[in-house]
């Protein structure tokens, strides 16, 4: 009886099958398998989410190394070796560029653009004041000309002296003067002139007041020059009322040069104004009374105080188509017509006439032009 129970049972037990609603359609084989896919996906990433977390949790802490830096560790060089680095400072191609500290930073500084006064002192010279400023001396002499007249000798101390801001002349604007003629007769340009940012013009309309200064940028003019002229041996048209009281009005004959010349001073260094078109002849340094002799032979032509700012002089004709001379002294050994050789003592270094401290001035002509002594005279 069981059994025929049991088989009835089997019979009548249907096979199982989803239930699904009705107008509803059966899912096909892509979308199950899209579902799928999309869960094992988010399965996936929550077990990844997990490992990463806890990994760092049981991670020991990392410290980081500390460069320590001596105060002489720059003292030799101002790059550190590469060996020296711990890995973690040590720069690979792959890493990419990093931005190296500046050690020492130079801010640039903006260009002067205004005159300013320096006020002269005891051995102060143009071409020094110049050379302080980074100037031509011409710029000096043309920027103070009521004061000094295009001679550098006329220095004075406590003399306030204008030193413009570049190279060029410093002009104070007359009635009359238009840009065109201005740039004209100091031989620059209208537009170098109207850019220079300290003259401020307004560009749209450019004016310039009468008794305005301005500054002309590379401009230069022709020096009134304050010379004692060449006198030769034969000169008999020399005038002590013109000259000065040192003026030698014979005709000489004497002793001639030999061509090679010979430092004048024990000292053979600069001292003051070099050779320029402003200055020409060289300031040797010396002391007060310092010895001074004649750099070849010759004829003494002129032996004592000379107008225009040389103070006690020495002039020396030496027959070859040479002179030489040797200015502010404090005395004077030699006179008119003395004949003098190489070495021959003819005065001290002094500091007379004009003068802001003890030197030698020592011009080479040649001709009755006016050579750099540079070069005659042998090496230092």
């Amino acid at each position: 009886m069981n059994e025929k129970l049991n088989k009835d049972i089997g019979r009548s037990k249907p096979a199982l099958k989803p239930v699904i609603p009705k107008g509803a359609q059966e899912p096909n084989g892509v979308l199950l398998a899209g579902i799928w896919m999309l869960a094992l996906s988010l399965v996936l990433l929550a077990g990844y989410v997990g490992w990463r977390v806890q990994s760092t949790q049981a991670a020991p802490p990392v410290s980081t190394p500390v460069l320590t830096l001596q105060p002489d560790s720059f003292a030799s060089s101002s790059k550190l070796s590469a060996a020296k680095l711990p890995s973690y400072l040590k720069v690979h191609p792959e890493d990419g560029i990093i931005r190296r500290t500046a050690l020492h930073t130079n801010i640039p500084t903006r260009p002067r653009t205004e005159v300013i006064e320096y006020s002269v002192s005891t051995g102060d010279s143009v071409f020094g004041i110049a050379q302080s400023f980074n100037l031509h001396p011409e710029t000096i002499l043309w920027a103070n000309y009521d004061q000094l007249n295009d001679s550098p000798d006329m220095l004075n101390p406590g003399m306030m002296l204008n030193v413009p801001p570049v190279d060029g002349v410093y002009y104070q604007w007359q009635e009359g003067d238009t840009f065109e003629s201005v740039a004209t007769k100091f031989d620059a340009k209208v537009e170098d002139i109207l850019g220079w940012e300290g003259n401020n013009f307004d560009l749209t309309k450019p004016q310039v007041e009468p008794g305005a200064w301005i500054m002309i940028p590379n401009g230069h003019r022709e020096f009134r020059q304050w010379l004692v002229p060449t006198i030769a041996r034969t000169n008999s048209g020399v005038s002590k009322s013109v000259l000065g009281p040192g003026a030698c009005e014979g005709n000489y004959a004497g002793a001639y040069g030999s061509g090679a010349f010979a430092w004048p001073t024990a000292s053979h260094t600069l001292s003051g104004n070099d050779f320029w078109s402003g200055h020409l002849g060289i300031d040797i340094a010396g002391y007060l009374g310092d010895g001074v002799f004649a750099s070849d032979a010759g004829v003494i032509v002129f032996a004592g105080w000379a107008n225009g700012g040389y103070g006690y002089m020495v002039m020396v004709d030496h027959g070859n188509g040479y002179q030489t001379l040797y200015a502010h002294l404090s005395a004077v050994s030699a006179d008119c017509g003395q004949s003098v050789y190489t070495g021959t003592y003819i005065g001290a270094v002094g500091s007379t006439g004009n003068s802001t401290g003890p030197h030698l001035h020592f011009e080479v002509r040649y001709m009755g032009g006016f050579i750099s002594p540079w070069y005659v005279l042998p090496p230092p």
